[in-house]
């Protein structure tokens, strides 16, 4: 529907329609790295991949990355629509790269789940969802990492 006022949610439509269901990890690790923009999470990252001879896979992926300028301007839930596309069509990246190396990448649903948290929270500790509820969990059908650090 809002292909007419944002042309680009039909690209990133396209490109999520092309990936499998519940994809599966092949046999190398995946290990996410997670945190606050400007920590290291860039440097860190590429001497891991370094290290371990092993592949580097960025959210949102670089297929979609370069329409986030014009997702970031958007409402909110248009703003996490295209964030939770990226989560899913990065699943399917990493489910192939694995296959073939360990996979390293800078962020994945965390940061989306904490985004969505704090624009619905004042900021403050009492206002946060109680811990059972459903933004805390792991989408069922988002391929797991091995590892989040």
């Amino acid at each position: 529907q809002c292909a007419g006022r944002i042309p680009e949610a039909e690209a990133v439509l396209d490109l999520l329609e092309k990936c499998p269901e519940h994809q599966k990890k092949g046999g190398f690790p995946v290990i996410v790295f997670e945190g606050l923009d400007a920590t290291g999470k860039t440097t860190v990252t590429q001497a891991v991949k370094d290290t371990l001879n092993g592949v580097l896979l960025r959210s949102p992926p670089a297929c979609i990355s370069q329409w986030r300028t014009v997702f970031d301007d958007e409402p909110t839930l248009v703003k996490r629509a295209f964030y939770a596309a990226g989560n899913y069509i990065l699943a399917s990246e990493i489910a192939k790269a694995s296959t073939q190396a360990p996979v390293i990448v800078d962020r994945y649903w965390h940061s989306t789940a904490a985004y969505t948290i704090a624009t619905e929270t004042s900021g403050e500790v009492q206002d946060l969802p109680p811990v059972q509820d459903e933004v805390y969990q792991w989408p069922e059908d988002l391929l797991k990492p091995d590892l989040v650090l």
